[in-house]
């Protein structure tokens, strides 16, 4: 007689070890960067444990140094959700400089000629020509790749260059302060800039701003029907067409969208930070938005917690350089180290 066939059920582990189990290559990734980097800093001839003590504990040993960190993370992330979101439809937007720059001019040029508004409407006003500016410089390349095909990473890195020449010209030319002795606009009126959550060090309530944000296109990539059809347009253009979903004007909207974003953290910058457009303030945060993006893999949820740990490597960079005279770019090398690590961290774990 035959025995009955048993069923062997497959149990998922418990949460705490699933999520475990998710984050330790991407910590091991980490670790094994700083062990890279170390070797250079040694090679050097510094102190490694004093160096990494410095860029990892300058965030959190003095308030000011706290405030600085909040200061860089909130640029990071928008710049990097610039990035995520139309990359989730499979589309590069290398184009977060550029639009960060005419974002900052559509808040300037609102902040300067409507400066007679009160608080509660200039305010609004600064912020959303910020975004409508980000997500026009978005619209170009978009409609171009809608159109003609032209593909956008090409597009979106030409238009950097044009917003470098329209910063240049209006902070020279329109609103130029002949006293600054460097491309700077006239301060916007101060009814259109972010209160302060405090004042000593200050740090303005963009930060806010910028976590709702965040959420909000956490829930609208993840929760969403948009949010479904964008991902499904990425992960497979022609079964996304089969199942009547438009790529293409998703294409376009991804690249939109990764505009407006930008464009908020321009208008942030102006409203909160620097209260005018200034020559050279884009820093370095595409380089860092796209680093940030793609150590989350394009992951919304992961990217807070990936920009605040960028943010906090960049502000221990700068200590580090004035206190141990180690070069800043230091910190490249551990970003890119990280990078690498967390790419090859899934092939192995594939492997």
């Amino acid at each position: 007689m035959n025995q009955p066939a048993t069923l062997k059920l497959r149990t998922e582990p418990p949460f705490a070890i699933g999520l475990v189990r998710k984050i330790l290559p991407y910590l091991l990734a980490v670790v094994a960067s700083f062990v890279a980097a170390g070797i250079f800093i040694a090679a050097m001839g510094f102190d490694v444990l004093h160096a990494y003590a410095t860029i990892l504990g300058t965030s959190f040993r003095t308030p000011n140094g706290f405030v600085q960190t909040l200061l860089k993370f909130v640029p990071l992330l928008l710049q990097a959700l610039a990035f995520t979101v139309p990359l989730a439809a499979g589309k590069f937007n290398i184009g977060g400089e550029g639009q960060l720059i005419v974002g900052a001019i559509g808040a300037t040029a609102t902040g300067i000629l409507l400066k007679g508004l009160p608080a509660p409407l200039l305010l609004p006003l600064v912020l959303i020509a910020g975004v409508a500016f980000g997500a026009f410089w978005g619209l170009i390349p978009g409609w171009l790749l809608y159109r003609y095909r032209v593909n956008e990473i090409l597009s979106t890195v030409l238009l950097n260059f044009v917003s470098f020449q329209l910063l240049n010209y209006i902070a020279t030319e329109v609103w130029g302060d002949s006293a600054a002795g460097h491309p700077t606009t006239i301060p916007i009126a101060a009814a259109g800039q972010l209160p302060m959550l405090i004042g000593n060090p200050p740090l303005n309530s963009g930060i806010i701003l910028a976590v709702l944000v965040a959420a909000a296109v956490y829930i609208f990539t993840s929760r969403t029907v948009g949010g479904y059809e964008l991902i499904a347009t990425g992960a497979n253009p022609r079964a996304a067409q089969v199942f009547g979903i438009d790529g293409r004007k998703l294409s376009l909207l991804a690249l939109v969208l990764g505009g407006a974003l930008a464009g908020l953290s321009g208008s942030i910058e102006v409203a909160g930070v620097q209260h005018r457009l200034i020559e050279g303030m884009q820093s370095n945060y595409l380089l860092l938005g796209i680093i940030i993006g793609l150590i989350a893999k394009g992951n919304n949820l992961a990217v807070p917690f990936v920009a605040f740990f960028i943010a906090v490597l960049e502000v221990g960079a700068s200590a580090m350089q004035r206190t141990l005279m180690i070069p800043s770019e230091m910190v490249f090398i551990v970003e890119a180290l990280v990078l690498l690590f967390v790419l090859l961290s899934d092939v192995i774990r594939r492997r």
